[in-house]
This record gives C-alpha cells, structure tokens and sequence, in this order.
C-alpha cells in the first residue's frame, strides 16, 4: 500500500469518526427533548435507553462474521449513513412505537459501526507500524464537543428534534459518503475468526483481561456523563449552570489526552501510557469523592478526563495486536468485535451501579467504586504490550518510512 493510500485512508477514518463524535453527542445529549416528544414515561426510559447499547452488542458480534466476508471498509460505508438516518427518523415520529423502531435501528448501526470504524483504525495502525488510535478517539472527542455544542443551541432557542438535526444530517451525510472513498485497511488477509486458529478457549484467555478493562473503562466513561451534573448540583452545593461545566471539562481533557497521547505511546510504550492513565483517573475520582465544593469536585472531573481518555484507544489497538500475533492475519477485526461489546457492558452496568450505591448508601462513596475498578487496570497493563510494541503493532516499520 502506498503512502498516499495510507494518508488518505487515515485522513478519511478520522473524519468518519469526528461525524460519529458528533451523531451520538446530538443524540444523548437530547434525550429529555425525545422523552418529552413521545411522551416516555420516567418509568419506560430507562428501557429505551438501555435498548440502544444492547441492540448496539448485538450488532457488534454479528459485524465480526459480516466483516469475515466484505471486510471492514464496506461494512463502515454502510453503517455510518444508516446511524446518520437513524438519527433523523428519531426528531421525525410523533408514536411510542416510532421512537421504539427508530432508537432500535439506531442502536444495531452504531454497533456495526464502531466494531467496523476501531476494526479499520487498527488494521491502518498495524499498516503505519506506530500508534495512531488515540488520534482516531480525538477525532470522536471533538465530534462530541460539536455534537454537544449542537444541542446546546438547539434547546437554547426551542428548536423541535428534526430541525436540530436535519440541517447536521444534510452536511454530515454527503460528508461521510465522499470521505468513505478513500477508507483503506491495512492490507490484511480476510478476517478470521479468533478462536479457528488455536482454540476459541486460548482466544478467550487471551482477550479477558482487555475485555474487564473495557467495561471498568466504560463504567468511569458513564458515570461522568450521567452522574457529574446531579453530584455536583445534590452533594457539592452548585448551582444548575454550574453542574454543567464538569462534563464540559471532562470532554475537553479527553480531546486534549488523546490529542497527545500517540506521542506518548510511542516514546514510553502502550503499558506506561495506560499505567498512567488508570492512576490519573483513580486520583480523579479520589478527588471526586472528597471534594468540598464544587470547584474541586470540577477539579477532580477533569483530571478523570485525562486518564480515561487514553484507555479505550489503547485497549483496542492491543486487542487487535494481540489476535494479529497469536491467530494470524485478518484476527484482529474478530478480536476488535468480540472487544467493542463489552463497551456497551460497561455503559449498561455502570449508570445503574453508581445510582443504586447513591440511593442506599452515598454518593461519595459510591465515586470510590469505579476508582477501584478503573485501578485494576494497573494489574492488566502488561496485556498491552511491552516497551518494543510502542508503536502499537509489534511491527514496526522504519521511522524513516513513517507517513501523515
């Protein structure tokens, strides 16, 4: 593959996740508007939204075996339209059953599309022969600061679902339709699956440590996004405007982590990174649950944001490094599927964990859970490989022939 191939095929990936970033910030970030539109009962809410990441795993383990036959860039075209759709036909239906069909469909594409779009982005990584997922992640993370950014106008002025997000849809959609010309995957053979080459049990063995690692990511990912507004405003005293900003901050921090972190990577090697990482965002937490006001509550969030953002990137490229070493050419697409389930795991268990520890015990303490959890990352770092996989496929190529 040449270097021009390369560059684009990066060029366009990171554009498909920056409009990924920003479809999901418009849909989350709405959920009171859509609750309101279809009349969704605070009882039934909770149902619909864990639909979404449930229906989204499925998809995830069904993409390994379509993957298998037409490779991750066709599935990734694909799937990326159809998220984009799904998200209008949610600000389009006015019926229960509209939202339920329209948040199902949602769900099964964004599955098929983050198993595709990390699936490609490790296999251009491996091409590349040096660390560049964390610069994938920051394309995400930006998209959630536009996406979120967005929204944020979109209540300001009254604006109804499908006006919010018609006129995003109509740039967003031919955007990622010309992008996806140019996606470009690492130049493997077709993938197989992780178990057909030594036994699914050594497979297994070999991808739990970075499946716990994942969910306990995911669990501290959940519990910003839905708990930093509530602990801040119940526990630390603030105001409403003011349990907005650790959020905010914590979103900035994981642009800024991943915005750097392949330079660290790369000179200290994925298991320091991720070492470093885990012990920031505990320390987050720590501050989190101690924290006398509001401002150090802040303080403690975007230290989290920091730490965290580095794990989830860096969790993939291993999987897949891992299965490419141990199955051959064309595993790792299989391990990236298997992998990116355990995200929505994560975000299933970690909201209603963090909510029940609130309810019957305290909020403070429940903070000390996802810190013990994000911790046991530590003990799991060697599964990211040692100092010689710095640049993410044990592969490398001369730095000389480095491109982009």
């Amino acid at each position: 593959m040449t270097d021009a191939r390369l560059r684009r095929g990066r060029g366009s990936l990171a554009v498909s996740f920056f409009v990924q970033g920003v479809t999901f910030a418009l849909l989350v970030t709405r959920i009171p508007a859509i609750q309101d539109r279809y009349g969704i009962s605070d009882g039934l809410l909770p149902a619909f939204l864990a639909a979404v990441p449930i229906l989204a795993g499925v998809a995830s383990v069904v993409t390994e075996k379509v993957v298998a036959r037409v490779g991750s860039a066709v599935v990734l075209r694909w799937a990326q339209p159809f998220v984009l759709l799904s998200l209008l036909a949610v600000g389009t239906g006015s019926e229960l059953w509209q939202a339920a069909v329209a948040l199902g469909l949602f769900g099964l594409a964004v599955g098929a599309l983050d198993a595709s779009m990390n699936m490609l982005g490790v296999s251009l990584q491996r091409a590349y022969g040096r660390s560049i997922m964390l610069g994938f992640h920051a394309s995400y993370s930006l998209g959630g600061i536009v996406g979120a950014s967005l929204a944020w106008v979109g209540a300001h002025w009254q604006l109804s679902l499908f006006v919010s997000y018609l006129p995003v849809v109509a740039v967003l959609l031919p955007l990622a339709l010309l992008g996806s010309r140019w996606y470009a995957a690492g130049g493997d053979a077709p993938a197989v699956a992780v178990g057909e080459s030594k036994g699914s049990g050594v497979a297994f063995k070999l991808l739990l440590p970075l499946c716990l690692v994942m969910t306990f990511a995911y669990i501290g990912d959940s519990t910003v996004s839905n708990w930093s507004a509530k602990y801040l405003q119940d526990v630390l005293g603030s105001s409403e405007e003011v349990a907005t900003v650790p959020y905010n901050a914590y979103m900035v921090t994981t642009l800024l982590g991943r915005a750097v972190g392949d330079f660290g990577v790369r000179r200290l090697g994925a298991a320091v990174v991720v070492r470093a990482g885990a012990v920031l965002a505990a320390l987050g937490f720590a501050v989190v649950a101690v924290a006398p006001g509001a401002w150090a509550g802040i303080a403690g969030f975007t230290v989290l944001g920091l730490g965290l953002s580095v794990i989830v990137p860096q969790t993939f490229a291993a999987a897949g490094r891992l299965a490419y070493e141990n199955h051959g050419p064309g595993a790792s697409d299989a391990a990236v599927a298997r992998l990116n389930v355990f995200n929505y795991v994560g975000f299933l268990i970690g909201s209603p964990l963090v909510g029940a520890l609130g309810d019957g015990w305290s909020y403070r303490g429940a903070m000390l859970v996802p810190m013990v959890l994000v911790l046991v990352t530590v003990v799991y770092a060697t599964s990211f490989g040692a100092r010689a996989a710095r640049y993410g496929g044990g592969h490398e190529r001369p730095r000389t022939v480095d491109v982009g």
